[in-house]
């Protein structure tokens, strides 16, 4: 298992939240997603023989919420 944390800018409410959860959840290899409102971050804990972080980086820019940052 691997852990990313990305940085979303544009994470500003509870809405917010859920639908990055619920756009990250379903991918194959995500064990766990957890996402900082305050500290606009999102922590994956995901099996990196499944998924990549460019998937999921791909899949949030598709629901307009682009990463600019890892860490």
């Amino acid at each position: 298992m691997a852990i990313a944390v990305l940085r979303i800018p544009n994470i500003s409410c509870e809405h917010c939240q859920r639908t990055i959860i619920n756009a990250l959840t379903p991918l194959a290899g995500v064990r766990d997603v957890r996402v900082d409102i305050p500290t606009q971050r999102v922590r994956v804990d995901y099996d990196e023989t499944r998924l990549d972080v460019e998937r999921m980086k791909a899949i949030l820019e598709e629901e307009d919420y682009p990463v600019t940052s890892l860490g």
